[in-house]
């Protein structure tokens, strides 16, 4: 595979801080032929107070010495740096997740974009202004590491709520212009935003994608969270509604005509955040996936020649 998406795998599950089932997840994956492995720290109780916590921290390490694979780290998932009351916690909690990164060998940190109540343009110019010096601070510490931030992009679940669009967040990564912050595309949450307020989803993914070194694969069918209150998964799933996770080809987000379009960064993984409730599906998603990043890859490598 070549070095544009030079890597294609899994995220793995969380379950309650249980270090035991996340050895148990790694080997799933590794077992798979993946090539890339996403911790999902965020449910790992790895920090407190952002403080890393040294001894889970050094069960972290020993686990993931034992697999021969690439690491990625997901962050929190309520990291925002429009959080003004909470900022410092904030930073706090992403420069320890830096820090876990390094012990590990993972070369991304995924960070959520921000989050704020909606208000008056210059109130949301203000948010823009505070994420962005925040992702400055914290793309220069990961910088002395080797390790890259990927801004992800996500949906509202209201009007109320401020989120940037796909090519806000292209906007966004501009300004700040440091090497080590690039943008995350989840295709899903593109698709439910654009659908939420309108736009359309592949000129929004094609906006982002210039600025783009990581990328989030799982399936939906956009549709936002109109309702919220299901019984089972399965029930919102057989509905079709929501941020579902769902096995590729089982939405209906055209991925073969979007891989045809857009243009990412070298070195971009592509990570399959299916977790194990599809586990008999997971091969099968590999398989296409590696398709999706072939795609990519051979096209780039014909305009290059």
């Amino acid at each position: 595979m070549s070095n544009i998406i030079s890597h294609v795998g899994f995220s793995t599950t969380a379950k309650n801080g249980d270090l035991g089932h996340l050895e148990e997840s790694l080997r799933r994956i590794v077992d798979l032929g993946a090539d890339v492995a996403e911790l999902a720290l965020f449910g790992e109780d790895l920090i407190s107070g952002g403080r890393v916590i040294e001894g889970r921290a050094r069960r972290l390490a020993e686990i993931c010495a034992k697999f021969d694979i690439r690491y990625t780290v997901h962050g929190l998932i309520v990291s925002n740096f429009m959080d003004e009351t909470h900022l410092a916690y904030q930073k706090a909690a992403v420069r320890a997740m830096l820090e876990l990164c390094e012990r590990v060998g993972a070369d991304v940190l995924v960070h959520h974009c921000g989050q704020a109540p909606i208000g008056p343009r210059p109130l949301l110019a203000k948010y823009d202004a505070m994420e962005r010096d925040a992702l400055a601070e914290m793309a220069e510490a990961a910088a002395k590491i080797g390790v890259r931030i990927a801004l992800e992009n996500i949906f509202a679940v209201a009007d109320t709520e401020y989120r940037q669009t796909p090519s806000e967040l292209a906007e966004t990564i501009r300004a700040v212009d440091h090497p080590s912050l690039v943008g995350l595309i989840d295709f899903s949450h593109a698709y439910i935003e654009t659908t939420r307020i309108g736009a359309d989803f592949r000129d929004e993914v094609r906006a982002m994608a210039p600025v783009t070194g990581h990328l989030h694969v799982h399936d939906s069918f956009g549709r936002p969270y109109t309702m919220s209150k299901f019984y089972y998964t399965s029930e919102a799933i057989a509905l079709g509604i929501g941020d579902l996770h769902l096995p590729i080809g089982w939405g209906d987000i055209p991925w073969e005509p979007i891989f045809d379009e857009i243009d990412v960064l070298p070195g971009t993984a592509l990570i399959m955040e299916i977790g194990e409730r599809f586990e008999a599906e997971r091969a099968e998603c590999l398989v296409r996936a590696r398709d999706l990043a072939e795609r990519v890859n051979r096209r780039l490598s014909d305009v290059d020649a």
